[in-house]
C-alpha cells in the first residue's frame, strides 16, 4: 500500500515538472501572434494635440536653416562656420535670422523645408537687436510668409512653440509657456534689448534665428539664445520680441542698417557707477559737437576728479540703468528732442537734447 502511494506521489511530481518544463513551448504555440494584429481605434486627438499639430503643419514650410560659409585659405573654396535657423518673412523671398548666426560668414546658403538649397545674401544687420536679413538669390516657389502676431499682449503662462533646427535636425518642434516678460538681454552692439521673452520651450545651439509662436501659430518672437551652464537646453530660453521685429526688419530691407538713436555720449561703466553709489547714466565723455555737447553736458573730469554729469531722468522718467535711457531715445526716434534731467554739482537741471543717429558716426562702446 505504502509502495503504491509512493508510485502516485512520484507520478503527479513527474506531471507537475512536465507542465512547468513544458509550459512555455505550449504557451507559445497556443497565444504567439503570427499574424499582424488588429489596429485599435485611438479616438479622437486631445485640443492641446491638435493645436500643437496645426501650428506645426501650418509654419514649418516657412522655416529655413542658415548656413553660413567662410572662404578657406587662399582658395575660393568654402565651408560651413556656422548655422542657424530662419523663417521666410515676405514673398520677395527675404529670410529673417539672429545677426549671431551671420557675422562670421562670407556668403551664405538657406535650405528650404523641401529640402532645396538656395544661396542667399546678406541683406542688412542689426548687432544691437541680434537680428539679420537675408535675400534668396534664386528665385522659385516659396511658402508662406510667418503670421505676424504682438508682443505686448502677451501673457505669463500662455503656450508657446519654437521651430527650428537644434543640433543640425531640421524641422523641430518643441512646445512650453512663456516663462517671463520684460527680460533684458545684452547684445554684440553694446546694447540691452528690452522686453525679452523668456520661455521655457527647448532652444538648443541651432535653434538660433528661428520663430517663436503663439497657439494661433503667430510669430510673437525670434528665438535668440539660452541660459544653459552645459549649452543644452536647461528650460530657459530667450526671444527677441516681435514688437521689435516688426519695426527692424522692414528698416533693414529698405536700407540695411538700423538707425541708432543718440545723443553723444559715452556712458559710465555701470559697475563702476553702483560701486560710486551713484544712481543714474554717468556721462563718462562727450563726442565733440554732438547734440550733447551743443546742450552743454559735461563728462567726467579725471584730473579735477570730478565725475560729470549724471543723467536722471528722461521725459519724466527715471532713469537708472543705461537701457532706461536708449530705450526712450529709441521709442521717441531719430530726429526730435527729448527733456533730460541731469545732476551736477549735486544740483539738478534740465536740458533739451536733439536725438542722432549715432551709428553714422562709427561706435564706441555704451555709445548713447
Amino acid at each position: 500500500m505504502q509502495d503504491r502511494t509512493t508510485r502516485i506521489i512520484m507520478l503527479v511530481v513527474a506531471v507537475l515538472l512536465a507542465i512547468l518544463v513544458l509550459q512555455p513551448y505550449v504557451n507559445s504555440y497556443l497565444y504567439s501572434a503570427r499574424e499582424p494584429r488588429p489596429v485599435a481605434a485611438r479616438g479622437d486627438l486631445a485640443e492641446f494635440e491638435r493645436t500643437t499639430i496645426e501650428v506645426f503643419e501650418t509654419v514649418a514650410p516657412s522655416v529655413v536653416q542658415v548656413v553660413s560659409l567662410s572662404g578657406r585659405g587662399r582658395t575660393t573654396e568654402a565651408e560651413p562656420s556656422g548655422s542657424g535657423t530662419g523663417f521666410v518673412w515676405d514673398a520677395a523671398g527675404h529670410i529673417v535670422t539672429n545677426d549671431h548666426v551671420v557675422e562670421s560668414g562670407t556668403s551664405f546658403a538657406v535650405r528650404l523645408a523641401s529640402g532645396e538649397v538656395r544661396p542667399a545674401e546678406v541683406v542688412g544687420r542689426a548687432p544691437n537687436y541680434d537680428l539679420a536679413v537675408l535675400r534668396l538669390q534664386r528665385q522659385g516657389s516659396l511658402a508662406a510668409p510667418v503670421n505676424v502676431g504682438r508682443s505686448t499682449d502677451l501673457k505669463v503662462g500662455q503656450a508657446a512653440y519654437a521651430i527650428g533646427n537644434p543640433f543640425g535636425l531640421d524641422q523641430s518642434l518643441t512646445s512650453g509657456i512663456i516663462s517671463a516678460l520684460k527680460r533684458r538681454l545684452p547684445t554684440s552692439g553694446g546694447r540691452e534689448i528690452a522686453d525679452v521673452i523668456q520661455t521655457d520651450a527647448a532652444i538648443n545651439p541651432g535653434n538660433s534665428g528661428g520663430p517663436l509662436l503663439d497657439s494661433a501659430g503667430r510669430l510673437i518672437g525670434v528665438n535668440t539664445a539660452i541660459y544653459s551652464p552645459s549649452g543644452t537646453s536647461a528650460g530657459i530660453g530667450f526671444a527677441i520680441p516681435v514688437d521689435v521685429v516688426n519695426r527692424v526688419v522692414p528698416e533693414l530691407i529698405r536700407t540695411g542698417r538700423v538707425p541708432t538713436p543718440g545723443i553723444g555720449i559715452l556712458a559710465g561703466d555701470e559697475t563702476l557707477t553702483a560701486q560710486l553709489g551713484v544712481t543714474g547714466v554717468v556721462v563718462a565723455d562727450v563726442v565733440p559737437g554732438s547734440p550733447a555737447d551743443r546742450a552743454g553736458l559735461r563728462g567726467v573730469d579725471p584730473r579735477a576728479g570730478i565725475i560729470g554729469d549724471v543723467i536722471v531722468g528722461i521725459e519724466d522718467e527715471p532713469v537708472r540703468r543705461l537701457s532706461d535711457l536708449t530705450d526712450t531715445l529709441e521709442r521717441v526716434g531719430v530726429g526730435n528732442t527729448v527733456k533730460l534731467t541731469v545732476v551736477r554739482n549735486n544740483r539738478s537741471e534740465t536740458v533739451e537734447v536733439a536725438i542722432i543717429d549715432v551709428g553714422q558716426q562709427g561706435s564706441r562702446s555704451r555709445r548713447p
